[in-house]
């Protein structure tokens, strides 16, 4: 397996302190800052699910709440690890009990996405 990209992301969830929104966010921004096409183009992949792994490594204040699956749903396509780790950042904001929240603090999560290829040998 080698790596070819490594791309990052942060998210927030303003209303409802929820870690997995915020994550879910982060890692959105991670894909959309990257183009894949010189897998293809360079690499000459064809089969990008088959060949494809994504290692997706997310910093939230709670992560025994993150939902991986919930995560690896955000990635489009490849094979998808996920691995939550303590840190991110819980600042103060808007308390809205309409909107959900629960006190006035906002979630910031940060996602880290490692792209690897795997040889055709593997």
């Amino acid at each position: 397996m080698k790596r070819y990209i490594i791309e990052f992301g942060i998210g927030m969830d303003f209303h409802g302190q929820d870690v997995n929104k915020a994550a879910q966010k982060a890692v959105r921004d991670a894909v959309s800052k990257s183009c894949l096409c010189g897998l293809t183009e360079v690499l000459n992949l064809d089969n990008l699910d088959e060949r494809v792994h994504i290692h997706a490594t997310v910093a939230v204040t709670r992560p025994e709440d993150v939902n991986p699956a919930a995560l690896a749903a955000c990635l489009p396509l490849g094979k998808v690890t996920v691995n939550a780790v303590s840190g991110g950042l819980r600042v103060p904001g808007l308390y809205l009990a309409r909107f959900g929240d629960k006190d006035d603090s906002i979630e910031v999560a940060v996602a880290a996405l490692e792209v690897g290829i795997e040889s055709a040998e593997e």
